[in-house]
């Protein structure tokens, strides 16, 4: 293409980054956790460290 056709081209249609092409899905490659489910947040589970942060959380709760 010759300059001029570029220019024309960029005019019509804008300027690509790359970034127009096919959509992903949101979720791939996130990690899946427990940490949002009921058990976890309020420690009944068992894990020594799941009920120390929901002593936290609730604390935190109580301060509002």
């Amino acid at each position: 293409m010759s300059k001029e056709s570029d220019f024309q081209d960029i005019l019509m249609n804008g300027i690509s980054f790359g970034r127009g092409g096919e959509r992903k899905d949101p979720n791939e490659g996130k990690v899946k956790t427990k940490a949002k489910k009921k058990k976890y947040i309020t420690g009944a589970h068992g894990s020594g460290s799941a009920r120390q942060k929901a002593k936290y959380r609730e604390q935190r709760r109580n301060r509002r």
